[in-house]
């Protein structure tokens, strides 16, 4: 007997609640602490939820449905065209340069049929939107050129993704069908694959026209915030409940009502009401990620899949480096860009368990490329804390004329501010008008390098971490004023202060009164 719901939720939120602070205290993420904590409760470790790995999936893939319904909310037409040179121009000479080389590798390479190539291809190009947009958010880089080129890629593969779902029947014409089959209207579906995928994008595109919004203008008349945040789960569950019937990607289904709804009034509430539930429910993803990975196979065959995990990632990285080249972007900004898409993504198992369902590629292979996905996924993190602690630092020092990134006690400034963004800035720029000198903390390269040629006193790095508040100073210093954008950093950075440098005078920026309590 399968274990009850109840014990498997329990299970992943306990696994959570354990591996992610200590994830997060060694540096390494959240992402990393979510998979860590699945690989521990897995059936290959503790055991504690069982083999049924697919279902698991299956359940946890809520989390990307939510987290791209919400990325739909923030697409309207006028931010779309304002990035439409890097969306269109860099994701889509990212997407075609790495499905060439990919096709090259599997046509001719791996002696595979060329159906088969061209959807592997197709599927080995997409990057990991929930683990990229993560890790932007955890480390406040969505606003750096790096994160905004990255943004505009993942929002390119996520739109490819529709024709690529719909190209993959008309691919397989000829080959052998391994799905259930499925009677009357359901099996008119499986049979007219591309028709049905076209069917339920405009029937998608219809809903959100002329049901959705009118829907939510009544639930807002009864001025019940629990029943509207009730209708934005109801919206999102039953958009991809017909994708899903239809044998289409609920996430790709979500994406595009929440670009249907951009422009609604409506926007910012659905928003509000749905970020809590992505964040728990993208937790759950990826818990559910590292529970699966087939470790039998990783045992059986290491070499083969580290090789092909390491021989794909380089793929897709030599392209992502030579993109960013073609579009200026400096050194640290491109290493960056790189590092943060060079895995293959969440889409990567949709797109596999189609190609397996049309019987594009044998069982044993397809469990092989699983695994390879899977593993590429678990690298995506730990390389970003690699770039983060010895290459992005290296190179900047390397920049400038200061090869030390150590404050002499002597010449140490009084006042520290973690983050230099808007707010920041301004704080820092106000100071230095009235003869105040003050080190700054960042994690944005290229802020930094910028900052150090105007003379401003920069150090690079996440302000939670001990050693770089050692190096800017801080125990000597007697004010540390934070002006981060995130509000759970300003906690962590608010504890680990006070256990550390009890002395500091803190002053943190809030954005609301929510947020200040």
């Amino acid at each position: 007997m399968g274990a009850s719901v109840l014990q498997n939720a329990m299970i992943f939120l306990g696994a959570a609640l354990v591996f992610v602070p200590i994830a997060k205290r060694l540096g390494i993420g959240s992402v990393l602490g979510y998979i860590i904590g699945g690989v521990v409760i897995g059936p290959f470790v503790l055991a504690f939820i069982g083999t049924e790995g697919e279902d698991i999936m299956h359940a946890a893939e809520f989390g990307v449905v939510m987290m791209l319904f919400l990325i739909g909310l923030e697409l309207n037409p006028q931010s779309f065209w304002r990035m439409r040179r890097r969306i269109v121009g860099m994701g889509g000479l990212q997407m075609l340069l790495t499905s060439i080389l990919f096709f090259l590798f599997f046509y001719f390479g791996s002696g595979m049929e060329l159906n088969t190539s061209i959807a592997l291809a197709l599927t080995f190009s997409m990057s990991s939107t929930a683990i990229v947009l993560q890790t932007l958010k955890e480390k406040n880089l969505d606003k750096s050129r790096a994160g905004k080129s990255s943004f505009a890629v993942l929002l390119f593969q996520d739109i490819a993704v529709i024709p690529i779902l719909a190209a993959l029947p008309l691919l397989a014409l000829g080959e052998v069908q391994t799905k259930v089959a499925r009677t009357g209207v359901l099996g008119w579906m499986d049979e007219n694959r591309t028709i049905t995928i076209l069917v339920a994008v405009s029937s998608i595109i219809l809903l959100g026209r002329f049901v959705f919004s009118p829907l939510l203008h009544l639930i807002a008349r009864v001025h019940m915030r629990e029943l509207f945040t009730a209708s934005a789960l109801f919206l999102v569950i039953a958009v991809s409940w017909l994708m899903d019937l239809a044998g289409v990607s609920a996430a790709l289904g979500a994406f595009l009502a929440g670009v249907l709804m951009a422009n609604s009034e409506f926007r910012h509430e659905l928003e509000s009401n749905l970020e809590p539930f992505k964040g728990l429910l993208l937790g759950l993803f990826f818990t559910a990620v590292g529970s699966t990975i087939n470790f039998g196979l990783i045992v059986h065959q290491p070499l083969a899949i580290f090789k092909a995990v390491l021989l794909f990632m380089l793929l897709k990285s030599f392209v992502l480096f030579i993109v960013g080249k073609i579009f200026h972007k400096v050194l640290m900004q491109n290493i960056l860009f790189t590092l943060l898409l060079s895995q293959i993504g969440e889409f990567a198992f949709i797109l596999m368990g189609s190609i397996g369902m049309l019987g594009l590629l044998e069982k044993e292979m397809l469990d092989f490329y699983m695994a390879v996905i899977t593993i590429s996924m678990i690298m995506s993190p730990i390389l970003l804390f690699v770039n983060e602690k010895f290459i992005a630092s290296k190179i900047i020092s390397n920049k400038t004329e200061e090869k030390e990134y150590t404050v002499d006690p002597k010449e140490h400034n009084d006042i520290i501010i973690a983050g230099f963004g808007h707010f920041g800035s301004t704080l820092g720029r106000f100071l230095r008008a009235n003869g105040v000198e003050a080190t700054i903390l960042d994690n944005n390269s290229e802020q930094v390098v910028l900052l150090r040629k105007m003379g401003f006193k920069v150090f690079y790095g996440d302000a939670t971490r001990t050693a770089i508040l050692d190096a800017a100073g801080a125990a000597h210093a007697k004010i540390l004023v934070s002006a981060l954008d995130i509000p759970e950093k300003n906690i962590e950075l608010s504890a680990l202060v006070s256990k550390h440098y009890p002395h500091l005078k803190l002053f943190f920026r809030a954005k609301n009164r929510l947020n200040a309590y």
